[in-house]
């Protein structure tokens, strides 16, 4: 073999190698990926049925209901409510009234199951996409 066609075939390969691991990172990074969506837009339909995605919002005052592990309690963009159900000890800073973003999946019933909680870090703060849709909620628009 010709040294010109072996420079050749080590140049494919190499281009074949990295090819193939950007495609598997990739195909890593999108299955991983959860979408962040309000109580409206889920109700709207808006939201994946076969993924996981976030819902995010305030805690409805006086939803709260705890059973042993599992906490029940409803999410609103003051528009429309989102039950959600997450088993696990929720932050410290969780407080009814106050914003905070769950990530898991809707079961048969339309309540959401949350694998995870989030709830904001100081009496100022509000997750950038809970914010946004209490805004839109409210039809007002904040830049």
């Amino acid at each position: 073999m010709k040294p010109r066609t072996k420079r050749l075939l080590i140049i494919l390969g190499g281009l074949a190698s990295v090819s193939a691991a950007s495609a598997l990172v990739l195909n890593a990074l999108n299955s991983n990926v959860a979408f962040f969506y309000s109580p409206t837009q889920v109700e709207a339909g808006e939201a994946p049925k076969e993924r996981a995605f976030r819902v995010g919002g305030l805690v409805k005052p006086g939803s709260v209901q705890r059973d042993q592990m599992t906490v029940h309690f409803v999410i609103t963009d003051t528009a429309r409510d989102m039950p959600v159900q997450y088993t696990g000890i929720l932050p410290d800073l969780f407080k009814e009234g106050k914003g905070a973003v769950a990530q898991g999946r809707l079961n048969a019933q339309g309540e959401f199951v949350a694998s995870e909680v989030l709830a904001k870090h100081d009496e100022n703060y509000m997750p950038p996409e809970a914010q946004h849709a209490v805004d839109t909620a409210h039809g007002k628009t904040k830049k």
